[in-house]
């Protein structure tokens, strides 16, 4: 096994967020929605915009560019909300992410796959699955399940019990 904890070929939704290029492991992947409109939500994080409507289920979007330190999304003709599943505590929670744009999905083997950067003891990566290599280019592939804490993920599940169904429209 390599560092990563990839044993074999993945495929990865790849996006961008700013200039960088991100990935996520396709069987977290449920869809790619474009850009609709977001229902705000009092009293939450900055990074969580609010909820939509999915097909009638009250599901949260968290702007993934506010979470990494990035300035707030702003919405083009190629923004996009990716729906993923978290888990986190053998819970698993419907979540969109805000992304700048979907890229494409991609095969990635272990051999091109080196292990998230140490970045001292400060800073947390463990978010980071690992580095995949794609050209003379990396690809930041995330752990989503690992990207909010269970904290965070508790304040958005209360937030979306709160939100009527139909009020998410």
């Amino acid at each position: 096994m390599n560092a990563t904890g990839i044993m074999e070929t993945t495929q990865y939704l790849t996006f961008k967020l700013e200039d960088e290029v991100f990935a996520l492991d396709i069987a977290k992947v449920r869809e790619v929605l474009d850009f609709t409109a977001i229902t705000k939500v009092p009293k939450t994080p900055e990074f969580m915009r609010g909820v939509i409507n999915l097909r009638g289920s009250v599901v949260p979007v968290v702007d993934l560019r506010l979470k990494f330190g990035m300035s707030r999304t702003e919405k083009t003709v190629n923004t996009c909300i990716i729906i993923t599943e978290v888990t986190v505590d053998n819970e698993t929670t419907i979540l969109g992410a805000l992304a700048d744009s979907v890229q494409e999905v991609m095969d990635l083997g272990p051999d091109h796959i080196e292990p998230a950067p140490k970045i001292g003891t400060h800073l947390n990566t463990e978010f980071i699955q690992g580095m995949g290599k794609r050209d003379n280019s990396f690809v930041i592939i995330l752990d989503i399940d690992k990207v909010f804490s269970i904290d965070e993920l508790a304040l958005v599940q209360a937030k979306q019990a709160e939100v009527p169904e139909d009020s998410a429209q």
